[in-house]
């Protein structure tokens, strides 16, 4: 019998990888800038919540989650003072990431764009209630090139699995600061890092971690192995809701989707290390634990 569970895991491991690095490219933040946004600030977030930003920053920062409010609502509302077009955001990306493809591993290309039509039948497969964000990039324009139609399509089913994960976290009221402090005890990341690259102050951590000691998760100042147990099992959640994606491809496309990314996936991830730092995009690293 197929695991789900374990391609799922697989399949959103590889998908990250394949899809993050982008958010952190210097060519997407040069073709951000030259869109008129001065020195392309804030591309990760504009790139990313382009489909959402005719909503408004608030909505960005609703369906973003973990990401300080006051980071959401400088990135959409600077960049909104000089784009017209939000679409144009998306385009200018794209060329990035497929430039980028083409240096990284063109080996991957002809085989990803030729499960473009099976991946976006698989986006337009799952249910869109209750997932802003995924439904936004959903209604995008969807690219002629099968290359990037296909990485648009793996795009939405990442953040269909993005939106299950953060409805999980509301759903058991868990906090914007505490799930970065969670996260980043179930990684092993640095003591607090990814609350804190997210933009969490001093306060606002200790009061992240007074209401996760209040549940159990936190001992003398630390999350403890409890809250590691509970955030495992959040991913685990997360991975039995996202079988759902994946069964809809079928065992064959997501297996040959695997023997694509996979081999190439610590290129995308040295790209990262290399333009942002070692510790970015903790959902394409492997756990340190």
């Amino acid at each position: 019998m197929t695991d789900w569970m374990d391609l799922t895991r697989r399949a959103s491991f590889a998908s990250h990888r394949l899809l993050g690095w982008i958010f952190w490219d210097p060519r997407a933040k040069e073709n951000l800038a030259a869109l008129g946004v001065p020195d392309g600030l804030g591309h990760y977030i504009v790139n990313r919540g382009a489909p959402l930003a005719p909503a408004g920053a608030e909505a960005v920062f609703a369906a973003f989650y973990t990401i300080k409010r006051e980071f959401v609502r400088f990135a959409i509302e600077h960049a909104a003072l000089h784009i017209n077009d939000w679409h144009a955001v998306t385009a200018a990306r794209d060329a990035a990431v497929r430039a980028g493809l083409e240096e990284m591993t063109p080996q991957v290309m002809e085989p990803l764009g030729a499960l473009a039509p099976d991946l976006w039948s698989t986006v337009d497969a799952l249910p869109a209630s209750g997932r802003v964000l995924f439904a936004a990039h959903r209604a995008w324009p969807r690219p002629q090139d099968p290359v990037m139609s296909a990485w648009n399509a793996l795009n939405c089913i990442r953040e269909w699995r993005g939106d299950t994960h953060f409805g999980i976290l509301v759903n058991d009221d868990i906090g914007i600061v505490e799930a970065g402090l969670l996260h980043d005890a179930w990684m092993g990341y640095p003591d607090q890092w990814i609350p804190r690259s997210r933009g969490a102050d001093d306060a606002e951590i200790e009061a992240g971690l007074a209401s996760l000691a209040a549940r159990g998760c936190v001992t003398d100042g630390r999350v403890n192995e409890a809250g590691i147990a509970y955030r495992q099992g959040v991913e685990d959640r997360t991975d039995e809701l996202c079988t759902r994606a994946w069964r809809h491809l079928g065992e064959e496309k997501t297996v040959r989707f695997l023997s694509v990314i996979e081999p190439v996936g610590d290129r995308y991830v040295a790209h990262i290390d290399a333009t942002a730092g070692e510790n970015w995009m903790p959902a394409a690293r492997p756990r340190r634990r």
